[in-house]
């Protein structure tokens, strides 16, 4: 769901022009920014489904810490009260709500193995709709998430020019076009 993640953050910014697209980027990620060093840690980890060659997708992952609701929560509300000193109140909130997205997105991608609390305290059912299953509807999930982030990206960022684009709108769309093909290339599609 990368590219998905990066087409919201897109999305976002159309409509939030006072936040850096970089930090939106950065926000739409960062759970798995932060599940980096707890995986390499062994603190978190990733079993391939049985009878799958444990591709993108296709695995159990155990962030019982970074990707648990309460933790997802609490690593958004910290991170968008970082926002909000770096910025201002708005911003922070803004921010806090891409970063909190990307548990939405996995809800659906997922398989059922987002926990409700950190370490699945409480052994409570863990989430997740497993849309993953499906390559070719993920896909096209997160095709039309990364087009209509990118489409009003582009829009409100024309508007502001008289129809005319800048360097900076350029590059901002290449970035999402860039990072839509390396997502796709990682997944195997």
């Amino acid at each position: 769901m990368i590219t998905g993640h990066f087409g919201l953050a897109a999305a976002v910014k159309s409509g939030q022009r006072q936040v850096p697209l970089w930090a939106l980027m950065l926000a739409t990620v960062w759970l798995d920014v932060v599940f980096a060093p707890l995986y390499m840690a062994k603190i978190e980890y990733i079993v391939p489904v049985p009878g799958t060659k444990g591709g993108y997708g296709e695995g159990i992952i155990y962030a019982d810490y970074t990707h648990s609701l309460l933790g997802a929560l609490l690593i958004a509300a910290v991170t968008g009260a970082l926002a909000a000193w770096r910025w201002n109140r708005r911003s922070g909130v803004v921010i806090g709500a891409v970063v909190f997205s990307h548990w939405i997105l996995d809800l659906l991608v997922h398989r059922a193995d987002l926990p409700l609390l950190p370490g699945n305290l409480g052994g409570l059912p863990r989430l997740g709709l497993g849309l993953w299953q499906y390559p070719w509807l993920t896909a096209a999930i997160e095709g039309a998430l990364m087009l209509v982030g990118a489409l009003l990206y582009w829009r409100a960022a024309t508007g502001l020019k008289g129809g005319r684009t800048s360097a900076a709108v350029n590059t901002g769309l290449l970035v999402l076009i860039g990072a839509a093909t390396l997502a796709l290339d990682v997944a195997g599609i």
